[in-house]
């Protein structure tokens, strides 16, 4: 499906006059999570086109959001941050390796790009807290190879709804771990 016609099928859908990305209303009492990003950007359950595959992700990078498929017609959506506009990834791909508190290593364009930045880490850095990976990273393959693009956590939070990165899809520590704790090795990612 293109992404206009992805976008369509959840634009039209008139779930009982509500927007078809209804907000899940917070139970009573529970006090409202609270991360440093705009509250459009925390997880939030949404109603999608019925058809699309369950397990899946989709991310629309223009308008900063994860959609996992959790069911027929429901999703959960997470603000992200991606790639700047000459460095975004489209297309789709499969998760083919997960990784707790992953290193890093810049690629050779990040560091030919702005060898200030990343030079000094041309021999990688460990995982950590400090890691500009965060505390979880799906990694991203086509045809059983790694494309370099990562779903991943962020020490920037800020980062969220921009885009700012090197190509991968940023998320929020807390929205990574949980995410990454529910989809497989396999999920489809299908990012527009």
């Amino acid at each position: 499906m293109d992404r206009r016609a992805f976008v369509l099928s959840l634009a039209a859908l008139p779930f009982a006059g509500l927007p078809a990305f209804a907000l899940e209303v917070e139970p009573e009492g529970e006090p409202a999570k609270r991360w440093p990003i705009g509250s459009q950007y925390y997880p939030t359950k949404v109603r999608v086109k019925p058809d699309l595959p369950v397990g899946s992700i989709i991310v629309l990078s223009d308008k900063f959001f994860l959609y996992h498929i959790v069911a027929p017609g429901e999703a959960m959506r997470y603000g992200v941050a991606v790639g700047k506009a000459e460095l975004t990834f489209r297309g789709t791909a499969t998760i083919g390796r997960k990784v707790e508190w992953p290193s890093w290593k810049p690629t050779p364009e990040m560091i030919q790009r702005d060898p200030g930045s990343y030079a000094k880490y041309a021999d990688g850095m460990p995982g950590g807290p400090k890691n500009p990976l965060g505390a979880r990273a799906m990694y991203l393959y086509q045809n059983g190879r790694d494309t370099a693009i990562r779903i991943h956590g962020t020490t920037a939070p800020s980062s969220i709804g921009h885009a700012v990165s090197n190509g991968c899809i940023r998320m929020v520590n807390d929205h990574v771990i949980e995410l990454f704790n529910t989809v497989p090795v396999g999920t489809q990612v299908t990012v527009y």
